[in-house]
């Protein structure tokens, strides 16, 4: 399986696209708010990605989490902002920030002490651009995507799944390192995988290389004719397994290159035919009503 690999300058694309945008503040609702019977200090955030690296200005989420565990045992958010930069009002006292991009993030705890303070985080994050091929041939959005995971397995052999459902040409925000990578085009059997590296300040862009077609099937009267309704369709693999079903009179599937047979079921009539799926070539399967 090949890939092509790209990997980008310095990720601008993020950091200089519009104004800077501060981010905008908000408390959580139902937690008790900056006492301003005692001093409010200022706490100014910011974040990039490497250091000495630009300032991330848009697209942050910070929050602030209290120190203290709630009933649940769980720390709650006291604040929320969304922008870039943030500025926000707190009490003396120690809290926990976590700085959010994407799916990229750092956590430190912190400690006010009567006065205003800055903290800077280093996310050590970069990109990752995702397409696919067949053929030599870029496959439409709407039959590909992508599954993100860590790349590490569990004791049973199973990675956590990171970001699900990807678009093609979509850039997803990660935290520098190595990631498991599963590409599906349409929704059957072509699929596939490979290990990618992201590196701290940089998009990776990755074009995987397929192997498999789309096919349409339909029942005829004739050769080239109008399909035939009230039908039922299966598709099987050569060792037997069943890959798809449809009631559909002229149904449009995507399968891995290999050798299938489709059966079709009309009244009380099957009608059988075995066919091959060549990477990148499309294909109409006709069966013929006898």
């Amino acid at each position: 399986m090949h890939i092509r690999l790209f990997l980008t300058a310095i990720f601008i694309v993020f950091t200089s696209t519009g104004w800077a945008q501060n981010a905008a503040v908000e408390y959580a609702v139902g937690l008790s708010p900056v006492d301003t019977t005692r001093p409010v200090h200022q706490l100014d955030l910011d974040a990039s990605l490497v250091p000495d690296g630009p300032k991330i200005e848009r697209g942050m989420v910070w929050r602030v989490f209290r120190d203290e565990p709630d009933a649940d045992g769980k720390l709650p958010v006291f604040v929320t902002a969304r922008g870039g930069s943030a500025t926000i009002g707190l009490n003396s006292g120690t809290y926990l920030i976590h700085a959010a991009f994407g799916r990229a993030g750092a956590s430190k705890r912190i400690f006010i002490n009567g006065k205003g303070m800055s903290e800077s985080f280093i996310l050590q994050a970069g990109g990752l651009e995702l397409n696919a091929e067949t053929a030599n041939v870029a496959i439409q959005s709407k039959h590909l995507r992508f599954s993100i995971f860590e790349h590490e397995q569990n004791e049973e052999g199973e990675r956590k799944m990171i970001a699900p459902d990807v678009e093609p040409n979509k850039i997803v925000q990660l935290n520098e390192g190595t990631y498991h990578v599963l590409s599906r085009y349409g929704a059957i059997n072509a699929t596939v995988r490979a290990d990618l590296e992201v590196k701290a300040g940089r998009v990776t862009k990755a074009v995987l290389q397929h192997r498999g077609a789309g096919v349409s099937l339909r029942l005829v009267s004739r050769p080239g004719g109008d399909p035939v309704a009230n039908t039922a369709w299966s598709v099987f693999t050569q060792d037997g397994d069943k890959v798809f079903a449809s009631r559909s009179v002229s149904p449009f599937l995507i399968l891995a290159e290999g050798t299938y047979e489709a059966v079709v079921r009309n009244g009380d009539d099957n009608y059988r035919r075995t066919f091959a799926v060549r990477s990148g070539k499309s294909a109409r399967i006709e069966l013929l009503l006898e």
